[in-house]
């Protein structure tokens, strides 16, 4: 009689690497954990060695290879999750179940763990359940320890605050999973398929579309890159692996129109000349990736993808693959490793992917928002989007607005507004007294009270030494210890490192280790010596940007490095969690 371990692996029989993460995903679902006899067999099915797999079962967090509870509770306990009350959260559930964190239950019920964020920033404090033999399921706000133990919390739905401009956020519904009839036809693509890939490639170019993942990369020279490219073989990646602190706006894309999505892609991979398009969705998002994978069922069923779409020659595969918990994959060469199956190591360039990217091949990578401002500059032209925003930060922008706000969530917005107009007359305020704003997410740097009225665009923010990033903006007022937030993005930075070069590897640990003792004479000075060595010898974006809040707050916030004493209760929290 087959076993469920035999008929999971029986599955993907004739596949090849690049199935690992979907196989490891299921027999991590099903059982908990990834056993030894599952690493064997998964290893003799798709002809990758039993060592590889381990090495990347440990190189990602949701992964384990040894037994877990039933249920396994992750609760973030990043800057903002840590304002509302992590650290308590996470020592009433231990106490409650008995445990050490990271510890399970003697009656194998339940594991704790300290995640990540979980981009569930505008619910904190959140977590991720998984359970047994069903997957996981993001829910915030958590209320109690026991409401996670009992299993009382449902998810929330994605934060869209209601607003004059709505294109990109356009037809989201809170509480509803859009499906092709919500969506309707797919116009723009039927209209990009009646031109030619240059065509459509000079409207995005004169549209002045820049990447809103955070490297603000020109998307039509990105686009012209790879079809120039001598190759017949091409591939359009979706990265859709936003993990970093703050940063929240793919996830309400995602699970709110995940059609704008797709009519993206096939618009770019149509104009690229991919016939084969991946969407890389991170490992905390379930709801995302299940209503994408719906999503992507209606429009292959509708004819929009698959061969010969409306008979025009062009034909587009997508494939839904899921992360497993490395924020390093966000950077494009390690998404190329995560599907290929490996270990999401950076790669050094050139070459760079729109000559050499997945399998070797030229390759687009997109973020989710930028993809989805796509369909509106093809169905109503490149100077209807250029007119909105400025020169040079065209087009709406989406922010994710959390911490110490009213009305925290995702804003739609035109670049060039104020970010006082921004936090005061959209978000309704800041509770309490300003003390600083993180601009741009864990790799940003920090704006004060008298650089509110700075306007929200690329150039803008570029000229004072700032970043827009991903439209990360996460606001503390005076009641928060920022050496405490420096510490946990510190911690973040560590977690994610993915050890391949050493300035990062080694930069990160020390960073993390100096902002949690007892200041020390010096221990600016050595700050900013680790932060400009990681900036500069780094080898990816990761180790690059990762000092970059701790070096803004040396210049704008001299008060928290000067200090001689610190609270140790927060600094026993660190060492702990």
């Amino acid at each position: 009689m087959k076993t469920m371990l035999d008929s999971i692996v029986s599955g993907y029989a004739g596949k090849r690497r690049e199935a690992l993460l979907p196989l490891l995903w299921e027999v991590q679902t099903a059982y908990g954990f990834i056993s030894a006899e599952a690493v064997h067999a998964v290893s003799h099915t798709l002809r990758v060695p039993e060592a590889d797999i381990y090495g990347v079962i440990g190189f990602y967090s949701l992964f384990h290879d040894q037994p877990t509870g039933e249920r396994i509770i992750r609760v973030c306990a990043d800057p903002v999750c840590g304002m509302h009350g992590a650290d308590t959260l996470l020592d009433d559930l231990c106490q409650r179940l008995d445990i050490s964190l990271g510890e399970t239950t003697t009656d194998g019920q339940f594991t704790v763990e300290r995640a990540p964020c979980l981009g569930l920033c505008d619910h904190a404090p959140a977590a991720l359940i998984s359970q047994r033999g069903q997957g996981e399921s993001a829910v915030a706000p958590i209320t109690s320890a026991d409401s996670l133990v009992d299993g009382t919390l449902s998810r929330v739905a994605p934060s869209v605050i209601e607003g004059e401009l709505r294109v990109l956020l356009e037809g989201v519904q809170p509480d509803h999973a859009q499906s092709l009839a919500d969506y309707g036809d797919y116009a723009a693509l039927r209209k990009a398929l009646g031109l030619s890939p240059e065509a459509v490639i000079e409207a995005v170019s004169q549209s002045g579309l820049i990447g809103r993942g955070g490297a603000a990369f020109p998307t039509g020279r990105k686009w012209q890159g790879a079809r120039q490219s001598a190759s017949d073989v091409r591939y359009l990646i979706c990265n859709a692996d936003e993990s970093e602190p703050g940063t929240f706006k793919d996830r309400v894309l995602l699970e709110g129109c995940p059609h704008r999505l797709i009519e993206g892609i096939a618009i770019a991979a149509y104009a690229a000349g991919a016939g084969q398009g991946y969407i890389f969705v991170r490992g905390e998002y379930p709801m995302a990736y299940q209503r994408l994978q719906a999503a992507l069922d209606e429009a292959h069923a509708a004819g929009w993808l698959g061969e010969n779409v409306l008979g025009t020659g062009f034909s587009l595969h997508i494939e839904l693959r899921r992360g497993a918990g490395a924020y390093i994959c966000g950077e494009e060469t390690a998404l190329f490793e995560a599907i290929e199956g490996k270990r999401g190591f950076p790669r050094i360039k050139p070459p760079y992917p729109t000559v050499a990217g997945l399998f070797g091949k030229p390759t687009v990578v997109n973020n989710v928002e930028t993809l989805c401002a796509v369909p509106d500059i093809i169905a109503n032209g490149a100077e209807h989007f250029r007119n909105r925003g400025t020169k040079d930060s065209a087009g709406s922008k989406l922010v994710s607005v959390s911490g110490h706000v009213r009305r925290p969530g995702v804003y739609e917005i035109l670049p060039g507004l104020p970010l006082r107009q921004l936090l005061e007359e959209q978000c309704g305020g800041v509770e309490g007294r300003l003390q600083a704003v993180l601009m741009g997410g864990a790799s940003g740097t920090f704006l004060m009270p008298d650089e509110l009225d700075t306007p929200l665009t690329f150039e803008n923010l570029r000229a004072i030494g700032s970043t827009f990033g991903s439209g990360a903006v996460m606001v503390f007022n005076d009641t928060v210890d920022m050496r405490d937030v420096l510490t946990r993005l510190a911690h973040f930075f560590q977690h994610e490192s993915c050890g391949k070069c050493f300035p990062c590897q080694l930069g990160t640990q020390r960073q993390l280790e100096i902002l949690k003792r007892t200041p020390l004479p010096g221990d600016t000075q050595r700050l900013h010596d680790i932060g400009r060595t990681m900036t500069e010898a780094s080898l990816c974006g990761l180790g690059q940007t990762a000092a970059s809040a701790i070096l803004s707050a040396m210049k704008k916030l001299p008060d928290v490095f000067d200090r001689d004493t610190h609270d140790g209760h927060q600094q026993d929290n660190h060492a702990d969690h």
